[in-house]
């Protein structure tokens, strides 16, 4: 098993490096597997019917969604734990404590040692491809296998506020994402605007750090510097999952998503920011 990446030559309209063609990763295959596919094999590996699997699975979202909203921090498991939290900026004065300090509410997945071992020791394999498309090296990486953890994420700005008290132990208070860490965001995640849920449509607005070029989706999966380039407000008509990146000096930040749900779907509403 390895993860397949592709380093590409792209031309830099921006940054420090803009007017230059540079090599830029991303993954090779990013494929999203549907529900059904990953249900269909829980099933046959599990030895039981896909209705009860389903009817499982089913029941497994409802709980950790209603566990979530009420403040736990809930085992996903084989995985890991969810929680809900908040990005929002600090303030020195408490009569300015307020709702509109919020920049984003955030769902947090924090995986369990055996996932992040299994990840730390998979091998990374890169292909290069040169501004022609042309496949001109492969390279197997020889990286240390740092895993992040996103419990100590750093972007220099505000604070992540969360609460978990969930099985497994319990914590609750707040993050600080600013000042000293022990890692720092080096392109920080772009903010996804609009309102959701809507009636017939809602404009989309994306903004991100100065001199970054944002990509985005709209289809679920994630972005990646071959996605669309986001150069005006996005109409929506229908629910869509937005996620966003920002590409600044020839890296990338976190992806950014936000659920936009349309009044009378079976969807339901969102609106939840990742990323740093």
């Amino acid at each position: 098993m390895a993860l397949k990446v592709k380093a590409k030559e792209q031309y830099q309209n921006i940054g420090k490096y803009a007017g230059t063609f540079r090599y830029v990763m991303m993954p090779e295959l990013y494929t999203a597997l549907a529900q059904d596919k990953v249900i269909k094999e829980a099933a046959l590996r599990s030895g039981v019917s896909r209705g009860v699997m389903q009817a499982c699975w089913d029941a497994a979202g409802e709980v950790i969604k209603a566990w979530a909203t009420e403040g736990h921090s809930v085992a996903l498991p084989g995985l890991g734990t969810m929680r809900f939290g908040l990005r929002a900026k600090s303030v020195a004065d408490v009569n300015k404590v307020k709702a509109g300090l919020i920049s984003s509410r955030r769902i947090i997945f924090t995986p369990d040692v055996d996932l992040k071992e299994e990840l730390a020791k998979t091998a990374v394999q890169i292909t290069c491809y040169d501004r022609d498309g042309k496949e001109v090296k492969r390279v197997t990486s020889t990286d240390d296998g740092t895993v992040e953890d996103n419990e100590n994420e750093q972007n220099g700005t505000g604070s992540e506020s969360g609460s978990g008290n969930g099985s497994g132990g319990s914590s609750t208070g707040s993050e600080t994402t600013g000042g000293n860490g022990s890692e720092t965001a080096s392109v920080e995640a772009p903010v996804i605007d609009g309102a959701t849920p809507f009636d017939e449509s809602t404009e989309v607005t994306i903004s991100g750090p100065d001199g970054a070029e944002i990509r985005y989706t709209t289809d679920g999966t994630a972005p990646n510097a071959e996605s669309t380039l986001y150069d005006s407000a996005i109409t929506l008509t229908d629910t869509t999952t937005v996620k966003a990146i920002a590409i600044k000096n020839g890296e990338s930040s976190e992806a950014a998503t936000k659920v936009f749900t349309k009044n009378g779907s079976n969807v339901g509403s969102g609106g939840f920011e990742t990323g740093n």
